[in-house]
């Protein structure tokens, strides 16, 4: 084969790739189908279905979402998750899962090494502090602890925290 003809070939497998790896993304998961499917986020998905929140979480974003485990809803005071499920608690349930998904997709590579105050969607920010310690998480968030980064859906990214963040 000449070098044109492998050129072009090099290019081909190059456009096949680029091409295969926007179908990959534009059929992947988004942030509410990944957390449906994974048993730990339960108690978060039905709060995200009392809040009207599902159809949001399911748009284009893209968003940044720090997503509590069943554990961390656990560790609140006995009966404040049934309670904000409520439906005449709606907008307090609403104010507290907004306080937990920021606009943006932001990667846990963009905060390491530093401390951000992070506008959310409910209004106020969290401090994300990515200079953890020797013992500590390497990415925290106000005072919970990112267990998991970077679970990245087709319309921005998870990072599971081990509390509820409260505004």
């Amino acid at each position: 084969m000449n070098r044109r003809g492998l050129i072009k070939s090099f290019a081909a497998v190059g456009l096949v790739s680029a091409v295969g790896a926007c179908a990959q993304t534009e059929t992947g998961d988004d942030i509410v189908d990944i957390a449906a499917s994974n048993p730990d986020f339960s108690t978060l998905v039905a709060a995200l279905q009392a809040a009207d929140l599902v159809e949001t979480l399911k748009g284009p974003g893209p968003f940044t979402v720090f997503a509590p485990t069943n554990a961390a809803f656990d560790a609140l005071p006995a009966g404040t998750v049934e309670t904000l499920l409520l439906p005449e608690n709606k907008d307090q349930l609403v104010n507290i899962l907004t306080y937990h998904v920021v606009p943006g997709a932001i990667t846990s590579d963009q905060v390491i090494g530093q401390k951000l105050d992070v506008a959310t969607v409910q209004g106020d920010t969290v401090r994300v502090n990515g200079t953890g310690g020797k013992y500590g998480a390497a990415v925290r968030v106000n005072d919970a602890n990112v267990t998991s980064a970077d679970i990245i859906a087709t319309n921005g990214v998870i990072h599971v925290i081990d509390k509820v963040l409260l505004p």
